[in-house]
């Protein structure tokens, strides 16, 4: 990261070229492109102090929802949409899905609808396809009969491609074909996250994995502006046209983002070590969106500040829950971000802060949704998502696969034999599992059963509480001495022995 990052706004001309009512503007009607001034600055020593302090050089609140605000794709989110959604099925190749039907991908594309206020699906249709690598995705006679349905179908003001990108060319031949705004599924769930956006954080995310939507916006107003013969033109004496000062700022605005993330992730760090010098086993919970995480997380915590929602991505931002296990040793257990299948994958590395957590985990547990007519392929996504992200074959060996959401189905039996099945709502197989999860983190974090014997007249009791946990204590009220069992990892148990000896 650069130790520096001055913005500053351009002439007035690049702020009108996406101004409504401009006579370049595009079809979507746009906000003009303006960056606030803003100075970062980075060092690479934090210290604790720093981190209960607000850097003056940091993006405060105002400015990052400044970011947030500016530059909407698309404008996606004015207003209320009727939705027609539009599945192509793959009939063979190497995008054909073999591990789900057409009918559970529309299923789920309708689910992401659903989750938007103000949005509602008027129509769908599955779409057979022998080339979705083509720019129109469908052959002439598909093709002709879906802008014949789509334009016959009353109220229609979108239409949702269920495809992870789509290109600007396609996007722009579709709009122009049907008449309505084309949202394909990397702007629908970036608008579902941008309205369950609550932190910084968060925040900052999504505007950076919105880039790549502004791009596309980008060039699809250069390529109107140039049938008209204006976007080659150069503005005043900077020796720049258009297209280029607005490719400049984009640039400029995604460098201020990543400069504002690094920052957050220093501080992310400093928490995490922060963490780890207490030794508190961490326990990240994660699995596919809506799967039941968070229901878990309160189940297993008692965490009353936890509200659970039946709503596909509620939860966007990390959040740490400390816990007690049968042996009363304290644990945190992590809320992660849900997954879900068919996203491009600038939209994960965009979250990366926000997953890096998963790997200084000390322990994986994967929720899946076992009532789910998708959750075989549900989990074959977690698993390719966790793969890319590189997570450390340690915590892939160890991961605890929980079936949730049993009470569902009549008589579950798993078919596989390491899955514990739980239901979270009505806290059903949660002692098991509390006890799978003790017997791994013991194992995985090193820790140690220890019989100790203590002096009561000595502060040695007192400090294992503090610094293990302390499993029974029995008393020789003779000697004034105690056996404590304790669960204390190696580095404590080193500490204690430098301290009292090998007493």
């Amino acid at each position: 990261m650069t130790a520096a990052c001055k913005l500053h706004t351009p002439a007035h001309a690049v702020n009108t070229l996406l101004q409504p009512g401009h006579r370049g503007a595009s079809a979507q009607q746009s906000r003009p492109v303006a960056l606030s001034a803003c100075r970062l600055s980075s060092t690479d020593d934090f210290t604790e102090k720093e981190e209960d302090e607000e850097d003056e050089d940091f993006l405060d609140d105002g400015e990052v929802e400044e970011l947030f605000q500016q530059q909407v794709p698309a404008n996606i989110g004015d207003g209320q949409h009727r939705v027609f959604i539009v599945h192509p099925d793959v009939k063979w190749g190497s995008r054909k899905q073999y591990l789900t039907t057409a009918e559970l991908m529309l299923a789920e594309a309708v689910g992401l609808v659903n989750t938007l206020d103000n949005w509602k699906v008027v129509d769908k249709i599955i779409l057979s396809t022998k080339t979705p690598e083509k720019k129109m995705i469908f052959g002439k006679g598909n093709f002709q009969t879906l802008t014949e349905k789509i334009r016959q179908t009353a109220g229609v003001t979108a239409v949702f491609v269920n495809v992870e990108r789509l290109s600007p060319f396609s996007e722009r031949e579709f709009e122009k074909a049907w008449g309505v705004k084309v949202f394909d599924r990397y702007s629908v769930v970036l608008h579902i996250f941008r309205c369950n956006a609550r932190t910084k954080e968060a925040k900052l995310q999504i505007s950076l994995a919105e880039i790549p939507l502004l791009r596309s916006r980008l060039k699809k107003g250069m390529a109107n502006l140039d049938q008209q013969g204006g976007g080659a033109r150069y503005i005043g004496g900077s020796g720049e046209t258009l297209y280029e000062i607005q490719q400049r700022l984009l640039k400029e605005r995604e460098m201020k983002i990543c400069s504002a993330l690094e920052k957050l992730k220093k501080k992310r760090n400093l928490l995490r070590s922060q963490r780890k010098h207490k030794e508190f086993p961490i326990i990240s919970v994660l699995g596919y969106t809506n799967c039941g995480k968070t229901t878990l997380i309160k189940a297993l915590t008692g965490d009353n500040c936890l509200q659970p929602r039946n709503q596909l991505f509620a939860t966007l931002d990390v959040t740490v829950h400390a816990g007690q296990l049968p042996s009363h040793m304290t644990v945190l257990y992590v809320d992660t971000i849900g997954f879900l299948s068919q996203l491009p994958h600038q939209l994960i590395d965009s979250f990366t802060a926000t997953l890096e957590d998963i790997k200084h985990s000390d322990l994986l547990v994967h929720v899946r949704d076992i009532s789910h007519p998708d959750t075989v392929n549900q989990k074959v996504n977690v698993l390719n998502v966790l793969k890319n992200l590189q997570i450390p074959e340690r915590l892939m060996s160890s991961v605890i696969e929980v079936h949730n959401k049993v009470d569902l189905l009549d008589n579950y039996q798993s078919a596989d034999p390491g899955a514990l099945p739980i239901s979270a709502l009505e806290e059903r197989g949660l002692d098991l599992l509390k006890k799978v999860v003790e017997e791994t983190i013991v194992t995985s974090t090193g820790k140690q059963i220890l019989d100790l014997k203590v002096n009561l007249h000595s502060p040695q009791l007192s400090w294992l509480y503090k610094e293990a946990t302390v499993q029974d204590v029995q008393v020789n009220a003779d000697d004034g001495s105690a056996v404590v069992k304790v669960i204390i990892s190696t580095a404590a148990h080193g500490r204690y022995k430098k301290l009292f000896g090998g007493r």
